[in-house]
């Protein structure tokens, strides 16, 4: 629906639905079982959804003495590094009397259950990262105060947004590999449509670009060891001068290449370097131990929540992006050949 400039009421729901407005509070308190019928209740839930009703929380929570609820959307990506967001994002939520839900979006594992179908759908706000911004619209958690995470701040709804300095922690692996002698570069990038691997990608070519004698290959997989295995082999095997470095923009990515690499008989990093991104638990697993970005997932939570407080409070959030730090270890060395 087009939403103007007043938020739809109770009353609004009440007419919709061809209920009293008690009726309303009584389904959307979750006290109507017994006083208002199966098939009245539901058609009271489908007017709000429809209207994007929410409930007046900060009267309601003052009445009810309820914990206030925040719902956190995260892709369902099974990394450990959304596990720190959420930590970071409750360690902070706590201390405030709000509780998290996390929300894992439900691409490529079937429709997630809508948590605004129930009344814990009272919801205060949404923190979600832009990598599951299709879930955010389909649950319309773009209509509750909300802050992005890892998203363009020039085009995020509206909404505050809060960021990892990726743009800097690719100019530091770029400025290394170039330091080391490196000169024809292989980016592995994520097969994912987000405004952060965008960013990986534009600072990656700007940097490469500025030194001179450089060819940098760009080569797309999905955010998988063996999705990155397969592109990194085909692209490894192709004709023409073997690249000496590839950078990936995930740890997963990095682990794909290894096996690539090693599969082809070649060795990290005498005949080629490869660096990732996120610094996993992966990144010290894996032999040589990998040459990464570190990212704090529990800051990077905390400074959602943060910013979330500011916007329920009506107040600026913290400005600045939250710095990272390139950590060097025995998968980068200058290259052997000229």
């Amino acid at each position: 629906m087009a939403h103007g400039s007043t938020r739809p009421t109770s009353r609004d729901v009440a007419q919709a639905a061809g209920v009293s407005q008690a009726a309303v509070s009584l389904v959307l308190g979750e006290k109507w079982r017994g006083r208002v019928s199966e098939a009245t209740a539901e058609r009271v839930r489908e007017a709000a959804r429809e209207l994007g009703y929410r409930p007046n929380l900060a009267a309601r929570n003052l009445r009810l003495g309820h914990t206030r609820t925040v719902l956190l959307v995260v892709p369902a990506l099974t990394t450990e590094f959304f596990a720190g967001v959420y930590t970071g994002a409750a360690r902070v939520a706590a201390h405030h009397g709000f509780g998290v839900v996390l929300y894992p979006s439900p691409e490529g594992i079937g429709p997630a259950r809508d948590p605004f179908a129930s009344a814990q759908a009272a919801l205060d706000g949404v923190i979600a990262s832009s990598m599951a911004a299709d879930a955010l619209t389909a649950i319309r958690g773009d209509q509750l105060p909300l802050v992005m995470l890892d998203s363009d701040p020039d085009g995020s709804l509206g909404a505050a947004t809060v960021n990892l300095d990726i743009t800097d922690g690719v100019r530091q692996v770029a400025d290394h590999l170039l330091r080391l002698g490196h000169r024809r570069f292989l980016h592995l990038a994520a097969d994912v449509p987000s405004w952060t691997f965008d960013v990986r990608a534009r600072e990656l070519a700007a940097r490469i670009g500025e030194a001179p004698g450089t060819s940098l290959r760009t080569v797309r997989a999905p955010i998988s060891i063996e999705g990155a295995r397969t592109a990194a082999a085909t692209a490894l095997s192709a004709k023409g001068p073997r690249p000496t470095a590839i950078v990936c923009d995930d740890d997963k990515l990095a682990a794909g290449v290894y096996k690539a690499v090693r599969r082809l008989g070649l060795r990290i990093p005498d005949d080629i370097s490869v660096t990732g991104l996120d610094d996993l638990a992966l990144a010290t697993a894996i032999d040589p131990e990998l040459t990464t970005v570190r990212l704090d997932a529990e800051l990077f939570g905390e400074r959602g929540m943060q910013a979330l407080l500011a916007v329920l409070e009506g107040r600026e959030p913290k400005a600045g992006d939250i710095p990272v730090e390139l950590v060097v270890r025995g998968s980068t060395a200058p290259p052997s050949a000229p």
